[in-house]
């Protein structure tokens, strides 16, 4: 079960922090929880970051590497528990909904152009009979 809300993440994120935390001794730094959760770095990074924010977790300044910490973990129950929609599958639906208008738009105006055609047709073929009627 793979659940993409902040809420889910924000407690995997703390976990991981916590299991490397007790594991190595020392607060682990963001590579370590990236490699942990198989997260990309751009990822983490962006999981920091608004975790951050919102006073979730702080990063310690060391010498070599930023260290991760746990500060409020009770904020985490403040966050919602719906997935959140991306802006980018925002757009994309928003995209697929005009396309679809366009696509209805199009079969429209064909369906117009077929019966301008048959009636064109009915017509020439009626002007055609009353020729041959009167031969």
């Amino acid at each position: 079960m793979k659940v993409n809300d902040l809420y889910t993440t924000a407690h995997l994120f703390v976990a991981a922090v916590r299991v490397l935390d007790d594991q190595d001794g020392a607060p682990p730094a963001l590579e370590a929880i990236c490699r942990l959760l198989n997260y990309s770095d751009e990822k983490g990074s962006y999981l920091l970051n608004r975790l951050k924010e919102l006073g979730i977790v702080d990063i310690v300044k060391s010498g070599f590497n930023d260290r991760i910490v746990v500060a409020n973990h009770l904020a985490i129950e403040d966050l919602p528990r719906d997935a959140e929609e991306s802006r980018l599958e925002q757009e994309l639906k928003k995209f697929k909904q005009g396309k679809n208008v366009m696509e209805e738009k199009v079969a429209s105006i064909k369906a117009q152009q077929d019966q301008k055609k048959q009636d064109l047709f009915a017509e020439i073929e009626k002007k055609l009979k009353k020729k041959m009627e009167k031969k």
